[in-house]
């Protein structure tokens, strides 16, 4: 028994039997749109053998007439923006088989042990997820999209017409790019064998064209509800939207227990193949989880948002894992696998595919532009503290005093060079009325500026890979969040400028500050202390214990 509670056969019979019964729901819908039309046909017959006469049945006959037109070029118009809309697909790097010569041989020969079509491309993904794509539709290949044409197979012969039927191409197999950087080759191809094993009941016709049908109807509601529609197509589009919205009520239940009965089936196939790797492979796959996110939004982030993109992320990420092995008693000993081959050895040109995967990264998880540029240029790991960590801290602290001097705090006798000296004197004179003038000032320059350097909004046919942030990683911050950073930006820029402190990186807590080669991460509860509660104390002790001079005038950008 697999873990979805069923049996692999019971699983593959269970999905093509839900498979069947979205097929039902089709066939329903186009036998209600063809109804009228039989109405009037036998109208039409039954006039034309002299069974019905008289005006009456004349009047009704057109009625019916007119309505089964009406209907049918309705129904036309539905099934027609059904066909042609555009299913959503994930971005995605594409890895030609030429970039990946290994990767393909070992996918391939995973194919053959589970005896399942191999997938007809790979592509990367910067997330820590793998799964199989259909990218066969006709729009996809038409716009470019998609690592393979519309084109099909023979195969699959119909058990009830003794006819061969179409099979759509093998799907694509899209690996999480953080897989390939940490998992090494024996625990990668443990965790794709269920994957894999999925191309099997892909190639049913009943499954392939139950998902077909529902992805049609999903693309449909989506093209209804894309903005910036005139009237003259909003109204007919709304209609279709509509109906493709009921259909999809009704197949949602069974669409759901078709992929529950693949999802069976396939871990059932694949549960002869490295089960006991996968075992292992699965831990793996939670602490992968848990680094890559700790490297996008401690690390990553801070660079995203000052124009900067890591290139190397998913090398950035062996190092973030390394590390939280080291911290957590729960990881040790894994970092000892890095011995072993990694999963990214079987690309020809890791450095090239981890670019690529770091900059689609940038895009979908902070809406960066598609291509670098003078203001969204990459930065390497060794350049990082000086080029992020250090810039991004002058300026917050450059704002800072930007929005002090906006605020009139600026007096005639203090220094003309800003100094952290200004900033604690200014939270601590009038307390918490102080910090929320500050923190509202700082919110609203903040927003200015993020509201200047957002990228354009995507068009109607592109809002699924465009640059836009699909997946924002952090909420807004507030008022007195932003205010924290920028005086604690401001204590590391005194920190550096006169007390010899350096910008540094941890790979999991993102920018920090080095004091004699020793990360000091107690920064952050006294400037809480400051900023909530008015009180420098606790900061000015931590000052002195390091050597700072806040009377001195510090750097900006």
């Amino acid at each position: 028994m697999s873990g979805t509670g069923m049996g692999g056969e019971a699983g593959a019979q269970h999905a093509r039997s839900r498979a069947l019964a979205v097929l039902r729901i089709r066939s329903r819908a186009l036998a209600v749109a063809l109804l009228p039309a039989a109405v009037a046909v036998v109208l039409i017959v039954a006039a034309a053998q002299g069974r019905i006469d008289g005006s009456g049945w004349d009047s009704a006959r057109w009625a019916v007439i007119a309505t089964a037109l009406l209907v049918l070029l309705l129904a036309a118009a539905v099934a027609a923006v059904i066909v042609r809309a555009r299913p959503a697909l994930s971005p995605t790097v594409d890895l030609a088989e030429s970039a990946a010569p290994d990767l393909y041989r070992l996918v391939r020969d995973l194919a053959e042990r589970l005896d399942v079509p191999p997938p007809s491309a790979i592509a990367l993904t910067p997330d820590c997820d793998s799964w199989l794509e259909d990218r066969t539709h006709p729009a996809h290949a038409a716009t470019g999209q998609g690592a393979m044409p519309a084109r099909f197979i023979r195969g699959g012969a119909d058990v009830r017409s003794g006819r061969a039927r179409r099979v759509p191409a093998a799907p694509v197999l899209v690996i999480g790019s953080p897989f390939m950087w940490w998992m090494r080759v024996g625990e990668l191809r443990a965790i794709l064998a269920p994957v894999v094993a999925g191309t099997g009941p892909s190639a049913h016709p009943d499954i392939a064209a139950a998902r077909r049908f529902v992805r049609g109807l999903d693309a449909a509601v989506g093209v209804a509800a894309r903005p910036g529609l005139g009237p003259l197509r909003r109204i007919p589009l709304g209609f279709v939207g509509s109906i493709a919205r009921l259909l999809l009520r009704g197949c949602r239940v069974h669409a759901a227990e078709m992929e529950r009965g693949v999802a069976a089936a396939a871990s059932e196939r694949a549960q002869a193949v490295d089960y006991g790797v996968r075992i292992v492979a699965q831990e793996q796959v939670g602490l992968a989880y848990a680094g890559w996110d700790r490297l996008l939004t401690r690390v990553a982030l801070p660079a995203w948002r000052m124009g900067r993109w890591p290139s190397r992320l998913d090398a950035g990420v062996v190092s973030a894992l390394t590390e939280l092995s080291r911290r957590d008693r729960l990881a040790e000993g894994f970092a000892s696998r890095l011995g072993e081959r990694p999963a990214c050895d079987l690309l020809e040109e890791p450095g090239v595919a981890d670019e690529a995967t770091s900059l689609l990264a940038a895009r979908l998880f902070h809406g960066g532009p598609a291509e670098p540029g003078p203001d969204w240029a990459p930065v390497d790991w060794a350049a990082y503290p000086e080029e992020v960590v250090d810039r991004k801290w002058r300026t917050e602290a450059a704002r800072l005093h930007r929005v002090l001097d906006a605020l009139g705090e600026r007096r005639d006798t203090e220094p003309a060079a800003p100094t952290l000296a200004r900033v604690i004197d200014h939270l601590t004179a009038s307390d918490s009325e102080a910090g929320e003038r500050l923190a509202a000032g700082i919110a609203a320059d903040v927003a200015g500026e993020e509201a200047a350097s957002a990228p354009p909004a995507p068009g109607p046919e592109s809002w699924g890979t465009d640059a836009v942030p699909l997946f924002p990683l952090q909420p807004p911050r507030t008022g007195r969040e932003l205010l924290a950073d920028h005086v604690t930006a401001m204590v590391c820029c005194a920190a550096v400028d006169t007390a010899g402190a350096l910008p540094g990186l941890d790979w999991l807590d993102g920018p920090s500050l080095l004091v004699d080669d020793v990360r000091r991460s107690d920064l952050a509860s006294p400037v809480l202390t400051l900023v909530e509660d008015g009180d420098a104390d606790a900061l000015r002790t931590w000052l002195s214990s390091v050597g700072i001079r806040p009377e001195k005038p510090v750097r900006l950008v």
